[in-house]
């Protein structure tokens, strides 16, 4: 049976259950189950604290785990991100006061506040920077205004929260993060029901990506209409009762659809539909 560890709380939780359930997986009825099992995939379901999955991964007592690339990094646990799953984006940034530094080559002697130690000092190493590296749990906007730092490191995302306390970013970003899949390093990914696993949720995300469209066009306006939608393989063509029209299926980008429609519709297509994809394999 497959041991797989899910975030039990925070914005990482409710969207890995809802990928999972759109995977076709039992997923838990009420926030105090920490363990449930499905027998029917033959899955067990830890819900876990999304800081310590990296390291239940690690260890081997679970398979595999979902997390924040952001998490796994901070945490140097031996294991390693399997497959990106596109939700809980966020970009790591360095903030201050105005004119206190232009980049991460002028934090050189100066101390960072972050609740991310791992990867901000992964990061300052890696740049050949010497700086001090100060652990906080959180609020690390007011750092900086008590003297407990200079600079601080944390998830930017509109930087309104930043502002509001005098402080702007600066440099490049640390890192971009994002809910990933995670197996102890070194561990073998080609299990059969690894595999099975990793191809539900790739074809949750293909879903979530595409929508089927079909339409009618004549004949002679087909290898434009092709040209538009040229599915992932080749459209489907199949002709019509009235002579001189082809009906047409294909996938296509979900955020490109009201385009392509548009365009469709000015060569002549006609019947022009698109259908959400609930679950596909490639």
């Amino acid at each position: 049976m497959l041991r797989i560890a899910v975030p039990n709380k925070g914005s990482l939780s409710g969207p890995a259950a809802e990928m999972l359930h759109e995977a076709g997986y039992q997923q838990r009825r009420e926030s105090k189950e920490l363990r449930i099992v499905d027998p029917v995939n033959e899955v067990e379901f830890f819900y876990l604290r999304p800081r310590d999955i990296a390291i239940y991964v690690s260890s081997g007592r679970l398979d595999i785990g979902i997390t924040g690339r952001d998490l796994l990094i901070d945490s140097a646990a031996e294991a390693e991100e399997i497959l990106p799953l596109g939700f809980a984006r966020s970009t790591f940034r360095f903030a201050a006061k105005p004119g206190t530094a232009n980049g991460v080559e002028d934090l050189k002697g100066k101390t960072v506040a972050t609740s991310y130690e791992g990867i901000v000092a992964g990061h300052l190493a890696d740049s050949g920077v010497d700086a001090s590296v100060v652990h906080l749990d959180g609020a690390v906007e007011t750092a900086i205004e008590l003297g407990v730092a200079e600079v601080i490191a944390d998830v930017v995302e509109t930087g309104t929260s930043l502002r509001n306390a005098g402080l702007e970013v600066f440099g490049e970003p640390i890192m971009k993060s994002e809910a990933v899949v995670i197996r102890r390093t070194g561990a073998d990914t080609e299990e059969l029901k690894v595999q099975q696993f990793l191809r539900r949720l790739q074809g949750v995300l293909v879903a979530r990506t595409y929508v089927m469209m079909d339409y009618d066009c004549r004949v002679e306006q087909l290898e434009k209409a092709v040209a538009l939608t040229p599915g992932l393989e080749s459209p489907t063509v199949s002709p019509l009762h009235n002579e001189g029209w082809v009906a047409v299926r294909a996938m296509v980008p979900a955020k490109e659809a009201q385009r392509i429609m548009d365009d469709l519709y000015d060569i002549g297509a006609r019947a022009i539909l698109t259908t959400a994809i609930h679950a596909c394999r490639l």
